[in-house]
């Protein structure tokens, strides 16, 4: 199969395998869903108002494309008339993939029950774990046909975590109660959503469209914006490789600037079978970390292409930064480009958007959440490939078109 390439404004990283998606979707099944997502300004990770319980309550999470379930904190004011925790060994637990039985020494509330499963609950952006009751309740979501926000579709049995408060603290947004994740795992959100909806043609993939109000599709293609395109055509694809942890890599070969290569250490690029190395994607690192070696070789090549362009004082946590007065095929190409790649750390100065991940880092390189600003990212876990549109601002729209005036 042919090669492809991941493509910054004068970077680009070769990757692999490519064709073009062209199918059209007629059915009218229930086979697609929409989850509105915004950025926070203060933290720069996306959030996602998602409605569960009984009576139905909107509760904010951070979404987190390698998390493997979803949780949310339940020490106060969890009120619901269809909570459930399921007993040890119960096929829940089983489901969840864990054995171990939770004990609580406080008074019998949601997340504090004896004899119930209990499972990891991770903060993702300081690693911060907890043990966690396991649970299952209410959790609805907007159908769709792909261009606008349907009715709300209800899961009577979801399954989640209850997680302790202190999870939240101290880096995420404040009102948020928990983390929505994406991951490759048995409960993960777009899991459940295929396991309960597989009867009715739903396919097991998901879309990011990451943007200041962006979206989040789950099903397949069509998925359209404003005026009324279809942003999945069209797509190229490349494998998709889930690691050990069931977190989201691609193969990259190599890094071009300007379509010469990079010197690199390539063995840096692999994915081994621990898990180390590769190219991993990210929602919760809000720019592209690149290990050392191979961020020392990117930056001095890029200013080197760019020596007319006097270096400015550095501004955190880039380490290369330019006065922004001054800055205005046999490969399928995923474009990241100037709108991507480089941002405005303060007025009159932008940075590339690439940060020093140091040495010994369990991916050689992570596509940070601005690197897929305004691309649709579609992840086929049937067909173990991930899809790439490059920006769309260049097909005149972009993530925030999604038609949210329909909403019921």
């Amino acid at each position: 199969m042919a090669s492809s390439s991941l493509y910054f404004l004068l970077i680009f990283l070769s990757i692999s395998s490519f064709t073009l998606l062209s199918q059209s979707q007629t059915s009218s099944k229930l086979n697609k869903f929409v989850l509105p997502i915004h950025q926070d300004n203060k933290t720069n990770l996306y959030v996602a108002n998602i409605y569960k319980r009984t009576p139905l309550l909107q509760i904010p999470f951070v979404v987190d494309l390698n998390g493997r379930l979803l949780w949310v904190t339940c020490e106060q004011n969890y009120l619901s008339s269809t909570y459930h925790a399921p007993r040890c060994y119960s096929t829940q637990c089983g489901r969840a993939n864990t054995h171990y039985c939770h004990t609580c020494f406080s008074k019998a509330r949601p997340g504090c029950h004896n004899n119930t499963c209990g499972l990891m609950s991770v903060n993702p952006v300081t690693g911060l774990t907890a043990m966690s009751e396991l649970a299952q309740d209410v959790l609805s979501i907007y159908s769709t046909q792909g261009s606008n926000p349907g009715p709300l579709v209800k899961i009577p049995r979801f399954l989640f975590t209850c997680a302790p408060s202190l999870l939240l603290q101290p880096v995420l947004p404040g009102n948020v109660q928990g983390v929505a994740g994406l991951g490759y795992s048995p409960i993960s959100l777009p899991t459940q959503l295929a396991s309960h909806f597989g009867y009715a043609g739903f396919a097991p993939t998901f879309a990011l469209c990451l943007a200041p109000n962006g979206v989040i599709f789950f099903g397949d293609s069509p998925y359209y914006m404003l005026p009324g395109l279809d942003i999945s055509l069209p797509v190229g694809y490349t494998p998709l490789i889930i690691s050990p942890l069931g977190e989201y890599y691609i193969e990259v070969k190599s890094i071009k600037i300007n379509n010469k290569d990079v010197p690199l250490n390539t063995t840096l690029l692999s994915i081994d079978r621990r898990g180390i190395g590769g190219t991993k994607l990210s929602t919760i690192n809000p720019y592209t970390i690149l290990e050392h070696s191979i961020f020392k070789s990117v930056t001095e090549f890029f200013t080197k292409e760019l020596s007319s362009i006097p270096l400015v004082k550095l501004v955190e946590p880039f380490e290369v930064c330019f006065n922004s007065k001054m800055l205005h095929d046999q490969h399928v190409i995923w474009r990241i480009y100037g709108s991507n790649s480089l941002v405005e750390a303060t007025p009159g100065v932008s940075c590339l958007a690439f940060v020093d991940g140091g040495l010994n880092t369990r991916a050689a390189i992570v596509i940070g959440a601005y690197q897929m600003e305004n691309n649709l990212i579609q992840f086929d876990m049937a067909r173990s490939r991930l899809g790439f549109s490059s920006s769309l601002l260049f097909f005149r729209t972009s993530c925030n078109n999604l038609n949210f005036t329909a909403i019921p």
